[in-house]
């Protein structure tokens, strides 16, 4: 079966090392474009995370920090289930569907 694996174009994933081992072990590498931030989920839920935790909101210490964002996190399943059913989805434009502006 072949395996894709998805990369974020991160400078190390472009490495030999790892382009021999995955060319060794039969899996192909696919890059995401240098910054596409809408087609790497963990930019989407980092967003998501700064949005709920972060803006406009004061946290006396870092250990207050690190529990709101802990928080954030546990309540995914539960609390922030909805949002991030929208969030994470496969929701991308095709050029089929784009209205062209005549020149």
């Amino acid at each position: 079966m072949p395996i894709t694996l998805v990369m974020d174009n991160a400078r190390y994933q472009r490495c030999a090392l790892v382009q021999d081992t995955a060319k060794e072990l039969g899996i192909e590498l696919l890059f995401l474009p240098s910054y596409s931030p809408n087609l790497n989920w963990i930019e989407r839920l980092w967003k998501f995370v700064k949005k709920e935790v972060l803006n406009s909101r004061h946290h006396q210490d870092f250990k207050k920090f690190q529990e709101a964002i802990d928080g954030c996190l546990a309540d995914m399943p539960t609390k922030h289930h909805g949002k991030l059913a929208t969030l994470l989805t496969h929701n991308f434009q095709t050029w089929d569907n784009v209205s062209l502006l005549n020149a």
